[in-house]
């Protein structure tokens, strides 16, 4: 949801992730979408994907856990 005005908008950002990164007008693809507000495309414009960046955190700690529970045992 648009953290402004509530509106949904969660259900299209795969779709305009997809097509901005085919190479199309961001502007463009919010207009066919029909993302009016503001509010709403500042969502999509600045919205970041932080899953690929906290991903190997987990899984450093995953291997440090295997470690000391083979050194315990």
């Amino acid at each position: 949801r648009c953290f402004t005005c509530g509106n949904l908008i969660a259900d299209k950002y795969a779709e305009y992730s997809n097509r901005v990164k085919a190479g199309e007008d961001p502007a463009k693809v919010m207009d066919s979408l029909n993302i009016k507000r503001y509010c709403c495309r500042r969502m999509f414009i600045s919205s970041i994907e932080t899953i690929y960046q906290i991903i190997p955190y987990y899984e450093a700690l995953r291997r440090r856990m295997s470690e000391i529970q083979s050194e315990i045992e």
